[in-house]
């Protein structure tokens, strides 16, 4: 192989990995962007309908209000 040869494939894995490495860059700056927009998405819920129960039951009922009915 001629010196030129591999100088321009040196040159072209380098283009590469700085494309690549830009590529990835921008890709987790998207995801963080997400995540910070949508902070529900990690917040911490209950696993089964079992546990939704036990966590609702322990959890005080507010207080009914009344409404007035409309009709007749």
């Amino acid at each position: 192989m001629r010196p030129s040869d591999e100088q321009e494939r040196k040159n072209v894995m380098e283009s590469l990995r700085a494309s690549l490495l830009m590529l990835c860059f921008g890709g987790f700056l998207l995801a963080y962007l997400i995540a910070i927009d949508r902070q529900h998405w990690f917040a911490l819920r209950p696993a089964s309908g079992t546990v939704a129960a036990l966590s609702d039951a322990a959890n005080p009922i507010p207080a009914k209000q009344e409404t007035a009915a409309i009709g007749p």
